[in-house]
């Protein structure tokens, strides 16, 4: 059975200080990484914590992108879900370990969407 998606879940560390408190950075960031993958945005979401740290989503038609920052850390948890053949999550991740300047990524990719034969069976007859 194919998957429906692909999730890559991503944790960067020794990150750029500066970049991870940057609100502004982290949205085009994880904007242009997720047009580096091939998909389309649809919206974002970003909010910039006191005194540091930055959370945010990109909606995109082929799922979403997310990231939440601990600066004070060098550490941001990043996630990019796609759906379909066309977008290719693991070129967003590539992206934003360059933009953060991440010393060391550990990531690992969940697939999606494995729908049981049995339930395939029940939605046809519905």
């Amino acid at each position: 059975m194919k998957a429906l998606g692909r999730h890559v879940l991503a944790e960067f560390y020794g990150c750029d200080f500066n970049a991870l408190n940057d609100v502004e950075l982290v949205e085009r960031a994880m904007v242009e990484a997720a047009l580096e993958a091939g998909a389309e945005v649809r919206e974002c979401v970003f909010h910039k914590f006191s005194p540091q740290g930055v959370s945010g989503v990109v909606v995109i038609s082929e799922s979403h992108l997310a990231i939440h920052t601990w600066p004070e850390l060098g550490y941001a948890a990043v996630d990019v879900f796609t759906c379909g053949e066309k977008v290719d999550p693991w070129e967003a991740c590539n992206y934003l370990t360059k933009c953060f300047g991440a010393k060391e990524v550990v990531a690992h990719e969940q697939k999606r969407g494995i729908i049981p034969a049995s339930y395939l069976q029940a939605a046809k007859a519905v």
